[in-house]
C-alpha cells in the first residue's frame, strides 16, 4: 500500500557566503566561497522526504514560483528527485523567493529572506489542492508562506484524518485553532518558547513547553535541543533521545532534513523512537556537507550510517 505525504512550503534560491564571524550593523566583512543553491524550508524537507523514504511513499509538493528561469530549473531539479511537481503554481510578473545566507566558521548560519512568489501561496491555491490534502496520510507545512492558507490546509487535512506535521519556523504566534488541528508540532528552543512562553533551557523547561502544547490540543510535540538531541513528549511522556556527535561545517537545512526524514520514516511504521533516530542521522550527514538541499543525503547513506553507529 502506498503511502501519501503532501508538503506545502516555500521554495527558496539560497543566496550563500562563507564568513569568520556574523557580520555586526554597520561593518563590512570580507566573505569567500559564494553559491547559489535551491532552498526554502518547503523545498528543504520535500526534498530530503523524496531523497529519504521508501519506495511505497509519495511525495507531493504545494508550492509557488516566479517566472523566471531559476524557478523553473528548481522545479525541474524536484522532478528530479522523486517529487510530484504537478501542485507548484508559477506566479506571473513575480520573482522565485530568495533567501541571503551567512555560514560562520563555526557552522552556524544567519539567514534573511525575500517572500517573492512564495507570498502567494494563498487560500485560493490550497483549495485547489483540497483534494491532494484530503487524500494525504500526512500534510507537513513549515510558517514561510501566508499563515492563512496554513490554517485553512490543516482544516482541511484534520476534516479528512490526515496527519498535520508542523515546523514552526520562521518563529511566530500561532492561532489556538491552528495548534487544535496538529498531530505533531517540532519547534527548536527559540521557537517553543515564543509559541508558549516558556524558556527551554534544559528537559524541565522543554516538558514545562510541550505540556502547554498538548493542552492546546496537540499529539506529539519534539522540541529540538541542537547538540542535546530533541526532547519527544506524547501523552505528557517526554524524554531526550540523542542525536549523532559530527563535526559540522554547514547547518543550513539540517532542520529541515531532520523534519522530511522523520515525517517519511512515521508514514513507513517505525515507531516514533525509531524515526526521530533515522532524522538524527539524515540530519547529521546534511550538517557535514555545505548548502541546503545538495547537504541533504538519500536513504541508502542514511541507512548505512546508522549500521555504523550500531
Amino acid at each position: 500500500m502506498c503511502a501519501k505525504l503532501v508538503v506545502l512550503g516555500s521554495i527558496n534560491v539560497d543566496h550563500v557566503i562563507q564568513v569568520p564571524r556574523f557580520v555586526k550593523a554597520g561593518e563590512t566583512l570580507s566573505g569567500s566561497h559564494y553559491r547559489i543553491a535551491y532552498g526554502g524550508k518547503g523545498a528543504n524537507q520535500a526534498v530530503a522526504a523524496a531523497r529519504l523514504k521508501a519506495q511505497n511513499t509519495q511525495v507531493d509538493f504545494i508550492a509557488c514560483i516566479g517566472h523566471d528561469d531559476i524557478g523553473k530549473a528548481m522545479k525541474n531539479a524536484f522532478a528530479q528527485d522523486g517529487i510530484n511537481v504537478t501542485p507548484i503554481r508559477q506566479i506571473e510578473n513575480e520573482m522565485s523567493g530568495i533567501a541571503m545566507i551567512q555560514v560562520a566558521e563555526s557552522g552556524e548560519n544567519s539567514i534573511v529572506i525575500a517572500a517573492g512568489a512564495n507570498a502567494y501561496l494563498d487560500e485560493s491555491l490550497v483549495e485547489e489542492q483540497a483534494e491532494n490534502i484530503r487524500q494525504a496520510d500526512a500534510l507537513l507545512m513549515q510558517l514561510e508562506t501566508p499563515l492563512a492558507a496554513i490554517c485553512y490546509a490543516a482544516d482541511i487535512a484534520k476534516q479528512h484524518h490526515t496527519k498535520v506535521i508542523l515546523n514552526p519556523a520562521p518563529a511566530n504566534t500561532l492561532p489556538q485553532t491552528l495548534l487544535a488541528n496538529l498531530y505533531m508540532i517540532t519547534p527548536n528552543e527559540t521557537e517553543a518558547e515564543i509559541l508558549t512562553g516558556i524558556k527551554v533551557e534544559d528537559e524541565a523547561g522543554a516538558a514545562r513547553a510541550a505540556e502547554k502544547l498538548h493542552h492546546c490540543g496537540v499529539q506529539i510535540v519534539l522540541i529540538t535541543l541542537g547538540a542535546k538531541g530533541v526532547y519527544v513528549s506524547e501523552n505528557n511522556q517526554g524524554q531526550i533521545i540523542e542525536g549523532f556527535r559530527v563535526t559540522a561545517k554547514d547547518t543550513t537545512a539540517a532542520g529541515d532534513t531532520f523534519n522530511g526524514a522523520l515525517v517519511v520514516s512515521l508514514l513507513e511504521g517505525k515507531s516514533l523512537t525509531d524515526a526521530i533516530r533515522f532524522a538524527h542521522a539524515a540530519a547529521a550527514i546534511s550538517v557535514t556537507r555545505a548548502g541546503a538541499q545538495p547537504s541533504i543525503p538519500n536513504r541508502a547513506e542514511t541507512l548505512d550510517f546508522l549500521e555504523k553507529q550500531g
